[in-house]
């Protein structure tokens, strides 16, 4: 038997580039081993999400579908990127999934711009630490 104190192994996960949108996607593996591309930092109320469409965190870091219904109330899930790209033209599943795509889009274009210039004659900013 091993120490209580010792802590669960997780399987890794990695964030790779969506090629749509560009936003990061987090690489999970399934119970079967088989990669799945989540939303990362995102857990929901799974009642919101449709069974078909959960995915649990298990213990040691991979992520199983949940079909049951209803889900217990505090209960949270994840939910593939794709369905939050706002890359991909996907039919509108829920209004909250409309605005998390809306807010991606701001952010993917967010990323691609430029920081504003300074003001005239101001050839650096203040030290103000």
């Amino acid at each position: 038997m091993g120490d209580f104190n010792e802590k669960v192994r997780r399987l890794g996960s990695a964030q790779l580039p969506c090629p749509a949108c560009g936003l990061p996607q987090e690489q999970v593996q399934t119970l079967e081993h088989e990669p799945v591309l989540l939303e990362p930092d995102m857990l929901l109320l799974a009642h919101t999400v449709p069974a078909d469409h959960r995915w649990i965190e298990l213990s040691d870091g991979r992520v199983a579908l949940y079909g049951v219904c209803p889900p217990d109330p505090f209960q949270r899930c994840r939910i593939l990127h794709e369905l939050a790209c706002p890359g991909q033209a996907l039919p509108d599943l829920w209004p909250w999934l409309t605005t998390l795509r809306q807010e991606n889009a701001r952010k993917a274009e967010r990323q691609h711009e430029e920081p504003p210039p300074l003001p005239p004659g101001t050839g650096h900013l203040p030290d103000v630490g």
